[in-house]
């Protein structure tokens, strides 16, 4: 049997800003149309599906227990290149041969840029 994580589901509590904020900052395409109560965000170089659902009021939200962690070559540049288009990170990290930095979702989900795929070590 092989099983592979191929779809994460993120509640939101503006679903349009939610879709829009993965688009524009780490390279999903969507037509951020809600079909079936959700919208699907397909990754253009490879990883996980998203689809972004809409939260229930009594969700509470702030509460980190998963991190989304993107995998870039050049955490610095994607760093700056997101800060260019209005998305700042934490500072760059550096640990056993890979960089990493933090932020944050509009929902204050936890995601990291992580260059420790492309370790040399």
């Amino acid at each position: 049997m092989t099983i592979a994580l191929t779809t994460v589901l993120i509640y939101a509590k503006d679903m349009q800003r939610t879709a829009r904020f993965y688009v524009e900052h780490f390279g999903y395409a969507s037509d951020c149309k809600v079909v079936d109560g959700l919208i699907s965000l397909q990754p253009l170089h490879g990883g996980a599906e998203i689809l972004i659902h809409q939260a229930a009021k009594s969700l509470k939200f702030g509460s980190a227990v998963l991190k989304l962690s993107f995998s870039v070559a050049d955490v610095e540049q994607f760093v700056a290149q997101a800060a260019a288009r209005g998305l700042a990170f934490g500072t760059v990290h550096q640990a056993h041969g890979y960089a990493f930095a933090n932020t944050k979702d509009p929902d204050g989900n936890s995601i990291s840029v992580s260059s420790r795929q492309y370790r040399t070590i």
